[in-house]
């Protein structure tokens, strides 16, 4: 039992020996720790407080830095903007001495205008002068007039209103008869200067033109091997006629004429794209339906790249750059596009061949007026699939393209739907008019023609005076015989311009119509 109890005893006491090792360890540690808190505290004050000082020392830095910049600039502009003083005054010295220059001249002119104004008033009192002058003597003459008149009367039969008529009718008819004169030598001297000028630069633009007339019609002929080929062409029971006019919309007129196939239509597109493919059947020999249509898909294609090409070939023809491709395009449809059965891609060719042959000789710029000749009748493209004139599609066209306003201008006024607002609007006429009405160009109906004929033939037979009227030259020319007792030479003249006058307002037609009048005495004897 004792040695239980020292046993206790003793671990009681290894207990609280424990114990106490653990108290004290805890209070080491916590003295430490302090230490170290407090020598961590000590570093960073003194971290911090370097840092401190560098940061003054960069923030004189900075400052002495700025105040060097700051002191450079305001030397820069204190000497920029004395510079600047100096050309003020400069300036300022040059304006007051031209202004003392201008103040010199001002009183010479003061000097100069109060001289002028003595003369002028020395002037004016001599004209009142004269005029009390002149007057008086229209009132003396006046006078003597009415006793005159008065005199008149008593000795005549007229009265004075009378004799103003007879007396004003013979002096309007004396005065026509000078005016006449006067105006045929007026119009012999301009036309020995400006008619053979402008018949000069016309002749040389012309001269450069040789084309061939192309009249093409509204149906085409398509020859045929052998006439048997025309029942396949049919096909059983009319379905490959009727496919083919489906495809294409054209016409086909199947009848007796041998080896010949009639295509009609008024689309010339449409009748070209039939053409091609009803040659390509024919020659292939498989015709049905669904061949009819692969060749006429095929042939459109061939058509669609064939305007292509006319158009950049008359572009590359012409000789002119930068047209937009849409309209490349629409000029090479003009190839299949005919006016009064004139191609009408050739005639803006012509009509841009002489634009240019004529600014040439102008000394203007002969592209633009090539540009506005070949580009006038671009709106003929389109006409037949939307609404609106030529003139007026062809000014859209041109509008959305970007092109210049006198282009645009020059497409709008050459038929005078429009005033022309350049030189070029009036070569682009002038050269639309040579290019339509020059021999062969066009071909005009019969009826037509006849009734052309006849018109001019009646307007000049409506005239007081003449004989005959003859229309000859295909209707250029007109000649009129006058009765020679009935009609003088000066009366002729006005007779003709009179008949001119009348045709250009009541006839249409291309060109210029010249008007000749006759007058011609005859005396014949027989000596026997």
């Amino acid at each position: 039992m004792q040695e239980i109890s020292n046993i206790q005893v003793n671990f009681v006491a290894l207990i609280v020996g424990v114990a106490g090792a653990l108290v004290v360890g805890c209070l080491a540690g916590y003295y430490l720790r302090k230490i170290f808190a407090e020598l961590k505290i000590k570093e960073a004050e003194s971290l911090g407080l370097k840092i401190v000082e560098e940061a003054e020392k960069a923030a004189e830095t900075l400052k002495k830095t700025a105040k060097v910049e700051l002191r450079e600039e305001k030397i820069a502009l204190t000497a920029q903007m004395k510079k600047e003083m100096e050309l003020q005054w400069s300036e300022l010295r040059d304006k007051e001495k031209a202004g003392r220059e201008k103040e010199i001249q001002l009183n010479l002119l003061i000097v100069k205008n109060q001289e002028a104004e003595r003369g002028f008033d020395g002037r004016r009192r001599d004209f009142e002068e004269n005029e009390k002058k002149v007057v008086a003597q229209k009132n003396k003459y006046d006078g003597l007039i009415v006793e005159e008149i008065k005199k008149l009367e008593t000795i005549s039969s007229y009265t004075a209103k009378e004799a103003k008529e007879a007396i004003k009718t013979q002096v309007i008819d004396s005065a026509r008869l000078e005016a006449s004169k006067e105006v045929k030598k007026i119009e012999e001297a301009a036309k020995n200067n400006a008619e053979s000028e402008a018949r000069k630069i016309i002749a040389m633009a012309v001269q450069r033109l040789a084309s061939d007339h192309v009249a093409e019609i509204t149906v085409s002929v398509v020859e045929l091997p052998n006439d048997e080929i025309k029942g396949r062409i049919i096909g059983r029971e009319g379905r490959n006629i009727r496919a083919l006019e489906k495809c294409t919309g054209i016409d086909l007129i199947i009848d007796d004429t041998p080896g010949a196939v009639v295509l009609s239509g008024f689309d010339p597109i449409r009748r070209e794209i039939a053409r091609r493919a009803l040659e390509k059947l024919t020659l292939d020999g498989r015709i049905h339906p669904s061949r009819i249509e692969e060749v006429v898909e095929k042939c459109k294609k061939e058509v669609n790249q064939s305007i292509i090409q006319s158009g950049e070939q008359a572009v590359m023809d012409v000789g002119i750059e930068g047209i937009h491709p849409d309209m490349v395009k629409l000029l090479g449809r003009l190839k299949y596009r005919t006016s009064y059965t004139q191609n009408v891609l050739q005639h803006v060719k012509e009509v841009a061949w002489v634009c240019g042959g004529m600014a040439a000789e102008l000394g203007l710029d002969v592209q633009l007026a090539k540009r506005a000749g070949l580009l006038h009748d671009i709106g003929k493209a389109v006409d037949r699939q939307t609404d609106g004139t030529h003139t007026q599609l062809g000014v859209e066209i041109a509008t959305r393209y970007g092109e210049n306003k006198i282009i645009v201008n020059a497409i709008a006024a050459h038929h005078e739907d429009v005033e022309a607002e350049s030189i070029y609007a009036v070569l682009v006429t002038a050269g639309d008019t040579i290019s339509a009405s020059r021999p062969g160009a066009r071909r005009e109906m019969l009826e037509t023609y006849v009734k052309r004929m006849s018109k001019l033939e009646e307007i000049g037979d409506s005239f007081e005076g003449v004989e005959k009227t003859f229309a000859i030259q295909a209707g250029r020319e007109v000649r009129i015989i006058v009765i020679p007792g009935g009609i003088s030479d000066e009366k002729a003249s006005l007779l003709a311009k009179d008949v001119a006058k009348r045709i250009e307002k009541e006839v249409t037609y291309p060109g210029e119509i010249k008007i000749t009048v006759v007058r011609e005495s005859r005396y014949v004897e027989v000596a026997r």
